[in-house]
């Protein structure tokens, strides 16, 4: 938005690639370093006006629309904040790109966008990484611990398409994880159908469990590898509920090792001194189709070298006791 942080009133008019946004998101968005709550004040006031008229902070943009927007002042940031930001430059691995969508390998350890104490996350290190960007938005999202396969929309089209087909986890994309826990996982194929519900705790902290009351959840778990204390499986989302994989498999005495919020928090620490330093779960294959063109697409993250070294080493020293015909090839996928 040019002239946002000037002290004149700015017209901006709206192109297609922000037609459908609501007003009161895209202000926010564009009004970078303007406190939410001074964004929502010129609004209700209807010191913003759109095509010369008052409209609700809710109202969708259209191609065309003519955006009054008044004088903003935007607080200058400390140099050293401002030096220290440009320094998260993340390392963000493209496993496809074209002009409707990028398709990331997010490393663990890092939050898809900033918020709930986090400042900095993958959407906004893109942003930065591609200035020249009209538009980059999150398909969906990635708990900050998962690493793997993540959706960015180029377009607003292909992200309305993309939304809509997460939406409809079933007959949209398959998401696939690979995941390693703790325990003899004995059922080749499990089909997991337990509620699940939000809750926060007194901290503050937002949680998940089981709950009648809660959201109808589908997982689908089937075994890959066995060993005497651990199980590797592959995790296939039927639903997209947050927390999903970790709480099924919390709820079933099967822990994911790692896992600070759900799991076994002494053998955590017992399997960092040898090699587990994360948790063990990661969204490693997708098959969709593509949001514009509807050509069907698949995308494969492989292993992460840290997850596949400590594997090689529970090998070297367990014993397998079961692998499945397609281990090998999901362990040596690059």
């Amino acid at each position: 938005m040019n002239g946002a942080g000037n002290n004149s009133v700015t017209h901006v008019v709206i192109d297609e690639e922000a037609q459908g946004q609501r007003l009161d998101n895209y202000l926010l968005r564009h009004c970078k370093g303007v406190p939410k709550s001074h964004v929502y004040r010129i609004l209700r006031s209807g010191e913003v006006r759109v095509n010369s008229g008052r409209v609700d902070a809710t109202y969708r943009l259209v191609a065309g629309d003519n955006i009054r927007i008044p004088p903003i002042r935007i607080a200058e940031r400390p140099q050293n904040e401002v030096d220290e930001a440009a320094k998260q430059r993340v390392d963000l691995p493209i496993l496809y790109e074209d002009e409707a969508l990028l398709v990331i390998d997010k490393p663990e350890g890092i939050a898809v966008h900033g918020g709930s104490g986090v400042s900095f996350g993958v959407i906004e290190a893109l942003r930065r990484q591609r200035p020249q960007a009209k538009f980059l938005e999150l398909a969906h999202r990635l708990d900050r611990e998962t690493s793997g396969i993540l959706l960015v929309g180029k377009k607003r089209l292909a992200l309305v398409a993309l939304h809509d087909m997460f939406r409809e986890h079933g007959a949209g994309a398959d998401k696939r994880y690979l995941v390693l826990v703790q325990g003899r996982w004995m059922n080749t194929t499990q089909h997991v159908k337990a509620p699940l519900l939000k809750y926060l705790t007194d901290s503050g902290e937002r949680r998940v469990s089981v709950n009648t009351e809660g959201k109808a959840s589908h997982t689908v778990f089937r075994l890959l590898a066995r060993w005497p204390e651990m199980s590797l499986l592959e995790a296939q989302l039927k639903t997209g509920r947050t927390h999903q994989i970790r709480v099924h498999l919390a709820h079933l005495g099967f822990p994911i090792l790692g896992d600070e919020k759900y799991g076994d928090f002494n053998l955590n620490k017992r399997l960092r001194p040898a090699g587990l330093k994360r948790m063990a779960l990661h969204a490693w294959r997708m098959a969709f189709v593509h949001p514009l063109s509807g050509a069907p697409m698949e995308c494969i993250a492989p292993l992460p070298e840290g997850l596949r070294r400590y594997i090689s080493a529970v090998d070297a020293h367990r014993g397998r006791e079961f692998a499945a015909d397609n281990l090998q090839q999901i362990l040596d996928a690059r």
